[in-house]
């Protein structure tokens, strides 16, 4: 049996490693990027990359729901649909994560697909961002955490299509399937936009690697003797529980989040090479550097807040229709909406 012989916890790195490197792949090659599809949006005149996010995600929750229907992914015991959220708490760390982003140029994922470029700056974005989640998430600021942002009562519901399915007597998977269709269709509404076949497979591959990992470590709790959590991609704790790892190796297991981080890094390298846009770059501004080290700080803080990234919280956690995602989200979207206003106008007349 694999898992006699592999172990659980390198199972579980193994299964991150492996979409992490389908996400590394469709962010050097495809350019998916949460940063660049907003502010192609709103600056640049062109809806192709938030298309892209849109088949990613329809795609995500489509195939993350026939997994569930066919038994292969129990989305129910995930964090996102067990555990209880503060709507405070998610829209401010939605907002902050946003606003960080925009100022580092890039969010927790972003940063590592550019790393496996290449980009030593990125470097930075990645240290500062996993040790600013860990100091929230577990560290001194924990306490000032759990006082500002008390843990609610457990959740009546645990979704969206939950939700739906429990007042209309059906599975979930139907309305999840149906609400995964329709954001599909939404994103393939444009003409243009199908012409982009690009776009489109990279879209797909996305939608696969979330829902891989939720099929992968279900598979893993359901057939281990060890608790194992059912999850997927996300790009905060993970960045600083692969710096401890790194740190502690002999006294850390392995976790499907360092085998994320490592299978984005390799990923990202890998397309690099293909595309031929693999370079050395550093930051000579310290203004530009200053404010990518604020921005990081902040992305660890508000993922924490907001239990989750772009991709914890855009894609793994919408994919299993939290409650919690479309809230991260919007507040995520408008947070950096701000950042890049900022950055890019000076909030100038006009």
């Amino acid at each position: 049996m694999i898992l006699e012989w592999m172990g659980e916890s390198q199972a579980m790195a193994l299964i991150g490693c492996l979409g992490g490197l389908l996400l590394g792949l469709a962010a050097r090659m495809g350019r998916f990027c949460s940063l660049g599809a907003i502010e192609d949006a709103l600056y640049g005149g062109s809806w192709d990359r938030a298309r892209m996010w849109g088949v990613a995600l329809g795609g995500a929750i489509v195939l993350t729901f026939a997994a569930q229907a066919l038994g292969w992914a129990g989305i129910e015991s995930s964090i996102y649909l067990s555990t209880a959220f503060s709507p405070l708490a998610v829209v401010t760390g939605g907002l902050l994560f946003g606003y960080g982003m925009a100022m580092a140029g890039n969010c927790g994922f972003g940063a590592l697909a550019r790393l496996g470029g290449g980009d030593l700056r990125s470097f930075v974005i990645v240290l500062v961002m996993g040790l600013s989640a860990l100091a929230i998430l577990s560290g001194p600021l924990a306490r000032l955490r759990l006082t500002l942002f008390p843990t609610p009562p457990a959740p009546r519901s645990q979704g969206i299509a939950h939700e739906l399915g429990d007042l209309v007597g059906l599975s979930p998977a139907i309305p999840g399937i149906a609400i995964g269709l329709l954001l599909l269709a939404v994103a393939l509404s444009s003409r243009s936009y199908l012409r982009n076949g690009r776009s489109i497979f990279w879209g797909v591959v996305i939608a696969v690697a979330i829902t891989s990992a939720w099929v992968g470590t279900s598979w893993v709790a359901a057939t281990g003797f060890a608790a194992s959590p059912i999850t997927s991609h996300t790009f905060a704790a993970p960045l600083g529980g692969s710096m401890l790892w790194l740190m502690t190796a002999s006294g850390t297991a392995l976790n499907f989040g360092v085998g994320s981080v490592a299978g984005v890094l390799t990923g990202a390298f890998l397309g690099s090479l293909v595309k031929g846009h693999f370079r050395w770059e550093a930051c000579e501004d310290p203004r530009e550097l200053r404010r990518q080290i604020g921005g990081a700080a902040l992305m660890g803080l508000g993922a924490v807040l907001a239990l989750g990234c772009t991709v914890g919280q855009g894609l793994s956690a919408f994919s299993v229709l939290a409650f919690s995602a479309p809230l991260a989200a919007a507040s995520i979207i408008l947070g950096a909406a701000f950042g890049l206003r900022q950055l890019i106008t000076g909030f100038a007349a006009g």
